[in-house]
């Protein structure tokens, strides 16, 4: 008789490939559809998003931090400049983000899964404090006398009248999701590789910092409340340790582990042994 054996099918196939990669962007899109929804629940509370202005004015003030017109300053010295600084406002924030979590989706699963736990307690947390604490930005702030810069050089993701802008709260400045997520890329990227260079991606966040000031967009405490929060969701979601393996997201067990029995392999297919009885009959 010929012998072969047949190949086991491998568990998960491009089938349930595709239902995970699919339970991933529904859960993803439907977190970012509630946080946008949440968010607008303070579009109305106007009185108090600049009461909350002035005391965070007063606050920074207090505090000695430098103002955020220096950095607008620095800005202003030529329109490609702060033109390049609203289109990095405006254009990065989003794609940036999603580009990263793709990224570890399909190279490193198991800091995707980390990360995306991270992302979704500071959003969440972030989406508190917004409808908490309602506070109208330093652009519309006139005791900050500083320039809206997108509305003055362009491009522009707001109305130039917050109660006209029913796509976006331009009340929920505290804190700023743009520092926080810069922030978690850096440092998701600093853990996900290996490379003697990937603390340069820390100039991400640092960017990001000088933009949303410079144009007046955010005030410093914003980013600080924004560190302090995602500071804690680290220490809740623990990291993944060197010696983890990066298992697809939502999958299973990896085959051929302890706890999922290795597929059988048809009994006909493999070589018989040699019984007592066969072995004596061949030596007569």
């Amino acid at each position: 008789m010929s012998s072969h054996t047949t190949p086991a099918e491998p568990a998960a196939g491009p089938r349930a490939a595709r239902r995970r990669l699919i339970r991933e962007l529904l859960l993803v899109a439907g977190f970012f559809t509630v946080y946008k929804a949440g968010r607008l629940l303070s579009t109305d509370r106007t009185e108090e998003a600049f009461r909350n202005a002035a005391r965070i004015w007063d606050a920074e003030r207090f505090l000695h931090l430098p103002g955020e017109g220096f950095v607008q300053r620095l800005l202003l010295h030529g329109d490609a400049l702060v033109t390049t600084a609203n289109t990095y406002y405006a254009g990065v924030h989003f794609p940036a983000t999603a580009l990263f979590l793709i990224w570890l989706y399909i190279r490193r699963p198991a800091h995707y899964l980390w990360t995306r736990r991270v992302l979704a307690g500071l959003t969440g947390a972030a989406l508190a404090l917004h409808l908490a604490f309602p506070l109208a930005p330093p652009r519309l702030l006139d005791a900050a006398q500083l320039i809206d810069t997108a509305q003055v050089y362009g491009p522009t993701v707001y109305k130039a009248a917050p109660a006209e802008d029913t796509l976006a709260n331009q009340f929920a400045a505290m804190p700023s999701l743009h520092f926080g997520w810069a922030l978690m890329l850096a440092l998701g990227m600093i853990a996900a590789t290996s490379s003697r260079w990937r603390f340069l991606w820390l100039l991400h966040p640092l960017l990001t910092l000088l933009v949303i000031v410079g144009t007046a967009n955010h005030y410093w405490l914003d980013a600080v409340v924004a560190a302090v929060l995602l500071r804690a969701a680290l220490l809740l979601i623990p990291k993944p340790r060197p010696s983890d393996p990066d298992p697809d997201p939502g999958a299973g067990p990896d085959p051929g582990s302890a706890s999922e029995p290795v597929q059988d392999i048809p009994v006909r297919d493999l070589p018989r042994p040699r019984s007592t009885d066969t072995a004596v009959g061949a030596g007569r």
